[in-house]
């Protein structure tokens, strides 16, 4: 093929305002690809562990295996337990200063992930193992990308920032908690290291699951708020030949099913979901964490009734005028019937801002060095609700730099391998540039 044909196919195939790494840059780039093996054997390891959230022995495995690798890169850490939350596992903080002294390293990162998954002792699904006819690109697992992927891309990152000489002059700090997917209240505690760093940084790196967009790999900016709410409602019991009478009323199960329904016709708008996740009811009801206890017949009216579920917003503002909704609608009670509904400490939303946007267009000018398309930003609805929505009133913050996959929370969860080293990549040198700046 002709010199000019090849220079002509290069600048088709490079985007117009690259820039080609600098030595440095080169140098962690090339790092990340000769670690990528042991990277993936890495996340086989982590994931052949069990660490759901309540199983604290497994989460401190995993601890265990991440901590002593994050120290040899030169960071301080500290656990900090925190079984006083309902024996919950705690988190795990890792401070790397700079060696000038606080802030004289360009911006102060704080990179946000967890160790916990979903995925209990009793769940059938437990094991890593690659998927057939991926050609040994894809691989399943429980927490494979949600987010033990995301733990695995940020020591790949960090490792090669080492390598490469970047680290030393970085400062950086981990939190990584042992309860994401469930978190302790009160929010307070069980929050109060991910806020306190994030008073002391200047940007945060979320290595959860990495967005996509119709397949392709996307940035994101804002997530949603979650809060979960509790609805109980009563009525008089007696025999069934007397439900709807004046003496007996309508029972709990109606009183229940009024106000769901009423929910699904009345507060629908655009940005929110509610969802129903567990409803009991009868002669008596008791749920203990997810499982549920009731007794009842069909000729009895039943006296309990029970349901949670949680709301998601785009903004506290909107998550306020939704609750109070909510509240007015239970107050209609059938005849003979009372309803009380509570809400608990959940995640705050984290709409975008002009410095989110910001963010943006800097990963997305390392995504032109790296000859990858840009990424667009991905809506809030697509997501779930993360931990880094608690250092949103802060600083400002990219959602899901971890590995990308499908899946998540689900059997059969599945990461793409080669994201692993594709998104290292992007945060060892988003990071290195935010630490010049």
């Amino acid at each position: 093929m002709r010199p000019y044909i090849l220079l002509l196919l290069a600048a088709v195939s490079t985007p117009i305002h690259a820039q080609a790494p600098d030595p440095t840059e080169a140098r962690m780039i090339h790092a990340i690809d000769a670690e990528t093996p042991a990277s993936i054997a890495l996340l086989e390891q982590l994931v052949n562990i069990n660490s759901g959230t309540m199983n604290l022995p497994g989460v401190i495995a995993v601890k265990n295996i991440i901590e002593p690798r994050i120290q040899a890169l030169g960071f301080t850490t500290a656990w900090h337990p925190m079984e006083q939350l309902d024996h919950r596992a705690g988190d795990l903080v890792a401070t790397h200063p700079c060696p000038d002294g606080p802030g004289k390293c360009g911006k102060r990162i704080l990179a946000i992930g967890h160790m916990d998954t979903v995925f209990e002792l009793s769940s059938p699904f437990q094991k890593y193992s690659l998927v057939p006819d991926a050609g040994g690109k894809v691989a399943a697992g429980p927490g494979v990308n949600d987010m033990k992927g995301g733990l695995v891309v940020l020591l790949t990152a960090l490792d090669a920032m080492k390598s490469a000489g970047t680290l030393d002059r970085t400062e950086i700090t981990i939190v990584l908690s042992g309860d994401e997917e469930s978190h302790g209240i009160p929010i307070a505690i069980s929050r109060k290291d991910m806020i306190e760093a994030a008073q002391h940084s200047d940007v945060a790196l979320e290595y959860e699951t990495g967005g996509l967009i119709k397949g392709v790999d996307a940035a994101s900016i804002s997530r949603r708020g979650s809060i979960a709410w509790k609805l109980e409602t009563t009525g008089k019991t007696g025999h069934s030949s007397g439900v709807f009478n004046n003496s007996m009323g309508y029972g709990a199960i109606y009183e229940l099913t009024r106000i769901l329904d009423a929910f699904r016709t009345q507060l629908l708008e655009p940005g929110i979901t509610y969802n129903v996740g567990l409803i009991a009811g009868g002669t008596s009801a008791t749920v203990n964490g997810s499982n549920v206890a009731v007794t009842g017949k069909s000729n009895v009216i039943p006296p309990t009734a029970l349901a949670n579920g949680d709301l998601r917003c785009l903004s506290d503002d909107q998550a306020a005028k939704i609750q109070a909704k909510m509240q007015a609608i239970v107050a209609q009670h059938l005849p003979k019937t009372d309803a009380t509904l509570t809400f608990n400490d959940g995640y705050p939303a984290m709409p975008a801002t002009p410095a989110g946007h910001a963010l943006v267009k800097q990963l997305n000018d390392v995504n032109a060095t790296l000859g990858l398309p840009a990424m667009e930003e991905m809506d809030p609805m697509q997501r779930g609700a993360g931990d880094i929505s608690f250092v949103a009133p802060y600083i400002p913050g990219l959602v899901g730099t971890g590995a990308m996959g499908n899946g998540a929370h689900a059997e059969g969860e599945t990461v793409f391998l080669d994201s692993i080293p594709r998104q290292a990549k992007r945060s060892a040198l988003l990071i290195y540039r935010l630490s010049k700046q």
